[in-house]
């Protein structure tokens, strides 16, 4: 039976006494500099000028320049953040008031009893994107219908590991009575489960927006049935052992405290201690953990020691049947982001429960 979950939504922002008021024929480099001291900025005019003006705060912080290191383009990437957040623009019965602005059907479903308030700017564009994105589906090369991601639920935009993790469940040959999905986000992977016969699927995220999202699409994909949904850390609400658990965790050591979306992309210092901590409890004695994970750490530069290396040679928890690698497909061309692609690769790491020698 599901229960009534109450999602995550950008909480209306509380203005300051004075905020500037911005129109086109605002000085946007004066608006860029208040906004990166702390003061509040509001459109005034058309939703079209404050994206003009976010790209200017952008260029502003950024610059045109060939871009540095990947640390310090976090670093940038921070400041834009919390500058860009201080611009806001009005909502008014469920719209966006002012002209020229798109149409977000979220601004219903998330604010039902607002009336007038106040979200960020890079909110609102948050809101947009992911409305889109829940209108048109996702169609993932693993299966045969699409996905349609609530808001505030991470997604994967690449499909590698998705496709690797697809030809191991052709040659599975163990039990399909039950299997755990650990930070299932949208829910793909507890979809490719169902899909290849497993009769049980226990999925759980921190998220409850990614609950929501695999509850609508479980009904709408016809596996219902099939698939249990809890939002929960890990396996915190769960009490039976399975014989397949999966885990996608986040591929990148987070610099500081993730929070949001960041959380399904960064992992925090103790995760994968506490993840195998807990696994061994719920894997049965002849059933495999899968995990799925990326070299992306060490492409990039911020992760020295791969955490899967870590836990087998540090611990007597589980031991590795194989490890199978998939190269990631190159970037597009035309993307202005920092492309590591060329020496990335997927990985499936299939281990067991540790055994001790005789």
């Amino acid at each position: 039976m599901e229960t009534q979950i109450q999602p995550h939504r950008p909480e209306p922002v509380v203005l300051d006494d004075e905020p500037q008021l911005v129109t086109k024929k605002t000085d946007f480099s004066e608006v860029a500099t208040q906004l990166q001291a702390s003061y509040q900025a509001v459109i005034n005019d058309e939703y079209p000028t404050g994206i003009r003006l976010l790209n200017h705060l952008k260029k502003r912080i950024f610059g045109t320049g060939k871009r540095g290191s990947y640390k310090g383009y976090r670093n940038l990437r921070s400041d834009y953040h919390e500058a860009s957040n201080r611009l806001l623009i009005p909502v008014e019965d469920h719209k966006i008031a002012v002209p020229k602005a798109p149409e977000i059907g979220w601004l219903e479903k998330l604010y039902p009893e607002e009336n007038r308030f106040y979200l960020t700017l890079p909110q609102i564009q948050g809101l947009n994107s992911s409305w889109q994105w829940y209108q048109k589906g996702i169609q993932f090369p693993v299966l045969d219908q699409p996905v349609y991601p609530f808001y505030g639920t991470y997604f994967p935009t690449r499909f590698d590991h998705l496709i690797l993790f697809d030809k191991w469940l052709t040659k599975y040959q163990g039990s399909k009575a039950s299997a755990y999905d650990i930070g299932a986000g949208c829910g793909v992977l507890s979809f490719q489960l169902c899909k290849h016969g497993f009769d049980q699927v226990f999925a759980s995220d921190i998220n409850p927006n990614a609950v929501i999202s695999i509850q609508e699409n479980a009904r709408y994909l016809g596996v219902g049935n099939c698939i249990s949904v809890q939002v929960c850390d890990l396996f915190e609400k769960w009490e039976q052992k399975a014989d397949l658990i999966v885990f996608n965790p986040p591929w990148l050591p987070a610099g500081e405290e993730a929070s949001g979306l960041d959380q399904a992309i960064y992992y925090p210092a103790d995760l994968f201690e506490r993840f195998f901590d807990q696994a061994k409890e719920y894997l049965s004695d002849n059933g495999k953990l899968v995990v799925l994970f990326s070299n992306l750490g060490q492409t990039t530069g911020t992760q020295s020691h791969h955490p899967m290396d870590e836990e087998l040679e540090a611990h007597q928890r589980f031991q590795k049947i194989r490890v199978i690698k998939r190269k990631v497909k190159g970037g597009s061309k035309k993307t202005k982001r920092r492309n590591n692609r060329h020496q990335e690769y997927v990985e499936l790491w299939e281990l067991e429960k540790w055994q001790k020698s005789t």
